[in-house]
């Protein structure tokens, strides 16, 4: 009778740790996609801000600054910075 809800426990336990582990994977996830697109934003970000710069029109300084606004806010970021050079900001 005992072997008998041993086997129970070890069943119980043994489903309990899939299913968490189940929702670990899929929370690791959903994570994994959103770090991947931050990321990817701000490769994009940097690389349109170099682009940026080859083009006569608009000089911004490559500094921490403006790496940092190119880096976390992406294209748009780089956008704002065109704006406010173009507007005489900085």
């Amino acid at each position: 009778m005992m072997e008998i809800l041993d086997i129970m426990t070890l069943i119980v336990i043994g489903t309990f740790i899939i299913v968490l582990g189940l929702f670990g994977i899929k929370m690791l996830l959903k994570l994994g996609r959103a770090g991947i697109t931050i990321i990817f934003n701000m490769i994009l970000g940097i690389i349109f801000l170099f682009v940026v710069n080859l083009l006569p029109i608009v000089k911004i300084p490559i500094n921490l600054l403006t790496v940092l606004v190119a880096g976390f806010g992406g294209i748009i970021g780089v956008g704002v910075l065109v704006i406010a050079k173009s507007m005489g900001l900085y």
